[in-house]
């Protein structure tokens, strides 16, 4: 006989799997080209079962964008900016972003199709809101304790020095074709990664010591 914590686990595997697969899926064929009906067929659930769940394909979309955000925001709290020292918080941070962005590339491709879209479904989503302030908030942190030991000299606020990290970060999976066609160089490919993710964390950490300003 089934109880009531048996059926949500149930729904609650059954939900997460219906979001992993939608995740790619949106990823593949960007929000027009997905169809739920290959998601359900993708899935041990029903286009119906779909709807329930999530209530549509938009929801269904605004669900794996809020999945995505949250994954890349549970790493970024992993940097312990009580242990560490500035500059090894600022380049931990660095790093963990680029080994996310490089284990997810459905993440990279996500955010690509929500910029076609001009973060039209994001501003619907409650959930990613405020997604973007726990962040902030960090590298405020260390970029106050930086300060504070005289480790960093530069000027700049989170939002920079986030903007910074990501964009390096964002660039070399979400570009990688391109700038391979044009330039002859995978930017993924294993023999370039310890040292490019090497050199996010020592851009940013050179940045804030007022290197070249």
């Amino acid at each position: 006989m089934s109880i009531p914590g048996d059926r949500q686990r149930d729904a609650d595997r059954t939900r997460a799997e219906i979001l992993d697969v939608a995740m790619a899926e949106f990823a593949r064929s960007g929000y027009a080209g997905a169809r739920v009906d290959e998601i359900a067929d993708l899935t041990s659930t029903t286009k119906r079962m779909i709807y329930y769940y999530f209530g549509g394909k938009e929801q269904l979309y605004i669900a794996a964008l809020e999945k995505a955000y949250a994954e890349v925001r549970a790493v970024e709290k992993t940097v312990d900016v009580d242990h560490l020292d500035p500059v090894e918080a600022i380049r931990t941070l660095a790093q963990l972003t680029f080994d996310h962005h490089d284990a997810h590339r459905d993440f990279i491709a996500l955010v690509a199709i929500e910029n076609v879209h001009r973060a039209e479904h994001i501003r619907k989503s409650e959930a990613l809101a405020n997604l973007g302030a726990p962040v902030l908030d960090l590298i405020s942190r260390i970029l106050a304790a930086g300060h504070a030991s005289g480790d960093f000299t530069t000027e700049a606020d989170a939002i920079d020095v986030h903007m910074m990290i990501s964009s390096f970060c964002f660039f070399r999976v979400a570009n990688q074709h391109t700038f391979g066609a044009l330039f002859g160089r995978d930017m993924t490919a294993p023999e370039h990664r310890e040292r490019l993710r090497t050199m996010v964390g020592e851009m940013v950490v050179a940045y804030l010591k007022g290197a070249g300003v």
